[in-house]
């Protein structure tokens, strides 16, 4: 592929460059180090040809305290040494920002409710958590885990967990019990802080059941703290307002190494148990602090939503508003009721200036009609960020035209193992549709063919040549650091490859074409599933898809595409025809599928991503309970019906 020349949907005006946070740390770059950066994309060249001197200037320009003066003693990967010596503790930086002017969190339901948490009372709640946790002779490396709703309560633990060095984990009770017990039973925490329930469209999801099973499934636990939203009790459990009622003003925080323990994270857990990635105090601080101050010019005046869950990475995303002094914003309930705009009348509500959400949510909203600065107030919003998969540029041109061409979009790619971006969106770059307008800075990101070389203007692996200080400091359970070896290193030795196919093109955009691991290969061309299902699920008629391409015992190569329609409408031969008319047309001939097959869905990680690898080995023959476990997957019994079909 080639640059073509396409119009930007967004282009920053001379007050958006000049006012914007990325702005004023080219100016302390320039100060500091003598470092002239005329525009983006010198600013980034600087950031990765001198890693040491970026990520010292992170630090200085936030003024994160006293450090070591080494700051990279180790530039091999896996294993590179981020300011060996400096002590840190990311919630210093979260007490830091305490005003009294906004709120730290806002709580949303879907009764539409809205609660606010000041500052002095959230850092309060976490004084007296934290107080209890040593009570309890939780310390530094124990661990505590939540079994949570995407409540205020949550942000409180972690911070709490945080703060005295212990090592906090979470998932969201929309998980089963075994699902839950699968990640956080890895980890034989000290105490499991959980609550009775919670309300997602219109119906009330009580827990009981599922925290005693994890209970009795966790004999390390010394206590278990319950918040009650439902107005049920657990036996033994203790009262969360009781454990958290203030024992200081601000919390005492313990101070820990650079990269010691801050959380666990899990992978998908498509193959076997899901992995625990374990991401440390200061390379968070750091990552986060840079994406959110500065690519998303992020600051003390904005109020952020991202409609998230804590099982996933861009919950602990939002959380790291606090680190900026934003207000942040919970929401347990459902994106879709009582209407398909409900994010958007929260955003509303709330005032949001930061929402983000995803490229399903985004395509759900116009295939509804749903026309949101029409019909709700977003003044105050000033930028859409969207997440989870590749973005289509149709979609990104509808939230241009039906929430305000004012407004940038800032579709970012990275994931769970760096617990941010590789690329994405800033205040002085311009968004073109369909694309993320720049590598992330720090990111040494490049697209590389099989032999290893960079291409631009080509399909090729998202590869990072150099270390960030976000990557995992380990897997839980890797003594010896193999499993995380084969995660990111095998292909290419001592450079990360992410697993994703993108292009990097002419003007240093880059377009995600999917993942690599499910890429569809005919006649030798490699091609991604995404452009498939941008192209597809422009179909009002379409409600979801799935391509798989699947090698056959004979050297054949079946490429199905699942379609999934609304209740009660038929694949007729009209429709069909209409499917490979926009494929062939939108992406290329060599994408239209062997075969066009009605399904009644597409299984889903419970965090959003399509099953393609499993459902590929599935067709291949694969046994369903042999290829993931089932407690992963949103609605398991579509494997079911993904092994008849190869039947």
């Amino acid at each position: 592929m080639t640059s073509v020349t396409v119009a930007p949907q967004w282009v920053p005006g001379d007050p958006d460059i000049e006012r914007a946070r990325i702005t004023d740390f080219a100016r302390f770059v320039a100060a500091r180090h003598g470092v002239e950066v005329a525009d983006y994309r010198s600013l980034w060249q600087w950031s990765v040809d001198d890693l040491a001197g970026f990520w010292g200037a992170i630090w200085d320009y936030f003024d994160l305290g006293e450090r070591a003066t080494e700051i990279l003693a180790d530039t091999g990967m896996p294993g590179a040494q981020w300011f060996p010596g400096t002590r840190v503790n990311y919630v210093d930086q979260v007490v830091r920002q305490a005003r009294t002017d906004r709120p730290a969190i806002v709580s949303v339901d879907e009764t539409g409710a809205v609660t606010e948490l000041s500052w002095a009372e959230m850092l309060g709640r976490t004084a007296g958590f934290a107080a209890t946790l040593r009570e309890l002779g939780v310390g530094p490396g124990d661990r505590v885990v939540g079994y949570l709703p995407n409540i205020a309560e949550a942000v409180i633990a972690f911070l709490a967990t945080a703060s005295i060095g212990a090592i906090w984990s979470a998932c969201g009770q929309d998980y089963t019990a075994t699902a839950a017990l699968d990640r956080l039973g890895q980890l034989d925490p000290a105490v499991l802080v959980t609550c009775d329930g919670y309300r997602f469209g219109g119906k009330e999801h009580r827990k009981r059941a599922e925290i005693s099973a994890l209970r009795a499934a966790l004999p390390g636990l010394r206590a278990t703290v319950l918040v009650s939203r439902l107005g049920d009790t657990v036996d033994g459990a203790l009262d969360w307002d009781v454990v958290t009622a203030a024992a200081d003003r601000v919390p005492a925080t313990e101070q820990v190494a650079f990269d010691h323990p801050l959380w666990v994270l899990y992978s998908s857990g498509t193959t076997g148990l899901p992995k625990g990635i374990v991401h440390g105090h200061g390379g968070v601080l750091l990552e986060h602090l840079k994406a959110l101050a500065l690519q998303s010019d992020l600051g003390r005046d904005d109020t952020f939503f991202w409609y998230t869950s804590p099982s996933w990475m861009m919950w602990n995303y939002q959380v790291a508003g606090l680190l900026v002094g934003a207000t942040i914003v919970c929401y347990p309930g459902s994106p879709t009721a009582p209407a398909p705009d409900a994010l958007w009348a929260i955003a509303a509500r709330v005032r949001a200036t930061v929402l983000g959400t995803s490229p399903g949510y985004v395509l759900a909203c116009a295939k509804a009609e749903s026309v949101p600065r029409r019909d709700h107030d977003l003044s105050a919003l000033r930028l859409v960020g969207v997440t989870g998969s590749a973005l289509p540029a149709s979609s990104s041109l509808w939230l241009r035209d039906n929430v305000g061409d004012h407004v940038p979009v800032s579709s970012i790619s990275g994931g769970t193992d760096i617990v941010s971006a590789f690329a994405g969106g800033a205040r002085t770059v311009p968004v073109w549709p369909g694309e993320l307008s720049a590598p992330y800075l720090g990111v040494a990101l490049a697209a590389w063919d099989g032999a290893g070389r960079s291409v631009r203007d080509a399909v090729g692996e998202l590869v990072v040549t150099a270390p960030m200080p976000s990557m995992p400091i380990r897997f839980w359970n890797d003594p010896d650091g193999s499993r995380y070896r084969a995660a990111y290193f095998d292909t290419y030795p001592g450079v990360w490859r992410h697993g994703d196919w993108i292009t990097v093109t002419g003007r240093d955009s880059v377009v995600v074409h999917g993942r690599s691991d499910s890429t569809l290969n005919r006649h030798g061309i490699r091609m991604g599933s995404a452009d498939v299902y941008q192209a597809v699920e422009r179909l009002p008629e379409i409600v979801d898809s799935l391509v798989i391409g699947a090698e056959q015992p004979d050297g054949g190569y079946w490429m199905p595409l699942f379609v999934v329609l609304p209740h009660g409408a038929v694949l007729s031969e009209a429709l069909r025809t209409r499917i490979v008319g926009i494929i062939r047309t939108e992406v290329s001939p060599r994408h239209v599928p062997d075969d066009i097959i009605a399904a009644p869905g597409v299984p889903r990680t419970r965090t959003g991503k399509k099953l393609e690898v499993p459902v590929k080995r599935i067709l291949q023959g694969a046994d369903p309970a042999q290829v993931l476990d089932p407690s992963t997957v949103d609605h398991p019994a579509l494997l079911d019906w993904y092994a008849q079909i190869r039947r």
